[in-house]
């Protein structure tokens, strides 16, 4: 097996004194990213559908902790592969385990279960991963059968504490919510939205050629940019959010990425009362914490049922506990706008428009080459936030870039936006779904693309380097600028 390069060990925060002087780095980040990367560790080969598929029992797991993959295929056999991505050179990704070959079988078909229209893989688990001796990070698990079909199962494996780290926070809430496996979603079932789940299971695979949910286009460039940073990482998932009180205290600062949508009442709690006590926050995408969900267990474990009836008529709560009825954070029995803690109010989608500089504080822009004014071809969409001081709003706050933008027959502006809270903290909101997907060379061509790359690469680089210092609001106030914009007139 191979040998794990660094452990982060644990790690106590500096001084108040020392917090916002330099960066919070850690040896085992730079010296995990200077080991070998393994080259071909993408999927060559798309399985087919049904050649081979999987999932594991939990979307995160502590190093040591002993995790079951249940795989299911059409093939004779398969072998497993777990990689930690990270930046590795420019490779990408560092191969830790590898399965010997095991038997493949063809598992049960999905079923749809209770009034809820929730699809499962009522499957038998396959084989266990053994992690005591893995790096905490990201990591997919590459299954390839017989046949050559490749799938991945995606994993986190979480670190043990936040203390002085900038912490990665994987969406899988949105990822699962989005997840058709078995024909319904939290959007759709056979019969179009009315046939939709009303809850939907982690307990089976992802519905996509590579069985990653969102992880490859909205956040795998993000990652692979701190990785390469050196930055003291931390990694969790929504979920660990939700299950432990200690997920993000002490954190220099959370990271929320390109599409970060479904969050329960806990998990938004705890990052709050983190902003509270100065944890830096950023919200790398747009529409994030709008989708109220709740948790429950299933017979493969605690939290692995998504909750989510989006209309409150529907929900079994509604009148006995209304606080937690999932309807959309603004709305439902008891409104609640996600602007209170992102700073922006999700407004429409879809659009595709340029993102239009109108702010560009140095700390933030220095050396991108970007200033007032500057256009950043298509980088605004599919869904995007807007600054709106009709709903709760953090002042003071600063308008980064205000981009105009149409979105089904209204006229309107996207908005990028910075906030300093009464604790130090400083928070962020790119307010597009394109921002960390433009992080990814590959994601465009021509000469806006790599001008776009290079500019958002810039600017993430200055965030992450800032927040990862301490308090960013104490040592880079935001200079409130919501008259000069034009964006107090309520857009609901």
């Amino acid at each position: 097996m191979p040998q794990e390069a660094g452990s982060p060990g644990r790690s106590a925060g500096p001084s108040a004194s020392t917090a916002a002087s330099r960066p919070s780095s850690a040896a085992w980040v730079s010296i995990e990213n200077g080991q070998p990367g393994t080259p071909g560790w993408q999927i060559s080969q798309p399985g087919r559908p049904g050649e081979i598929e999987g999932y594991a029992d939990s979307v995160s797991a502590r190093p040591g902790q002993r995790v079951r993959l249940f795989v299911s295929t059409t093939a004779t056999g398969f072998r497993a592969e777990a990689f930690r991505v990270g930046w590795y050179s420019g490779v990408g990704a560092r191969r830790l385990w590898s399965s010997p070959h095991v038997p493949g079988r063809r598992q049960a078909p999905a079923v749809t279960v209770g009034s809820t229209r929730t699809a499962s893989a009522p499957w038998q688990p396959s084989l266990t991963l053994p992690t005591s001796r893995w790096t905490p990070g990201d990591y997919v698990v590459r299954l390839t059968s017989d046949s050559g079909g490749q799938t991945y199962v995606p994993l986190t494996l979480r670190t043990p504490d936040a203390a002085g780290r900038v912490m990665i926070l994987n969406a899988v809430t949105t990822w699962q919510a989005y997840n058709r496996w078995g024909g319904r979603s939290l959007y759709a079932g056979p019969g179009g939205f009315t046939d939709r789940s009303y809850a939907v299971s982690f307990d089976r695979p992802y519905d996509d050629n590579v069985g990653t949910g969102l992880f490859l286009a909205d956040e795998l460039p993000a990652v692979r940019l701190a990785e390469r940073l050196g930055l003291n990482l931390g990694y969790l998932t929504d979920v660990d959010l939700d299950r432990d009180p200690a997920a993000v205290q002490g954190a220099r600062a959370v990271i929320s990425l390109g599409h970060d949508e479904y969050w329960s009442s806990t998990m938004r709690d705890r990052l709050t009362a983190a902003r509270d006590a100065g944890t830096n926050i950023a919200f790398l995408g747009a529409n994030a914490v709008y989708r109220h969900i709740r948790f429950a267990g299933t017979s493969t474990g605690d939290r692995r049922l998504q909750i989510d009836y989006k209309e409150p008529r529907l929900d079994p709560l509604l009148g006995k506990n209304d606080a937690e009825v999932t309807a959309d954070w603004p709305s439902g029995p008891r409104p609640r706008p996600q602007s209170d803690l992102t700073g922006t109010f999700y407004e429409c989608n879809p659009v595709r428009a340029p993102m239009v500089v109108t702010d560009a504080p140095g700390w933030l822009f220095g050396g991108s080459g970007a200033g007032p004014d500057t256009t950043l071809t298509d980088l605004v969409g599919s869904e995007y936030d807007r600054v709106n001081t009709a709903v709760p709003t953090p002042r003071p706050i600063q308008i980064l870039a205000h981009s105009p933008v149409t979105c089904r027959g209204r006229h309107s502006h996207a908005d990028m936006a910075y906030y300093s809270a009464p604790s130090g903290a400083g928070v962020l909101d790119v307010g597009t779904n394109m921002w960390v997907r433009a992080l990814d060379d590959g994601a465009g061509s021509g000469p806006d693309a790599a001008r776009n790359d290079a500019i958002v690469s810039q600017v993430t680089t200055n965030l992450l380097r800032t927040f990862a210092a301490g308090p960013a609001g104490r040592a880079r106030p935001a200079v409130d600028n919501v008259a000069l914009e034009g964006s107090a007139t309520p857009s609901r």
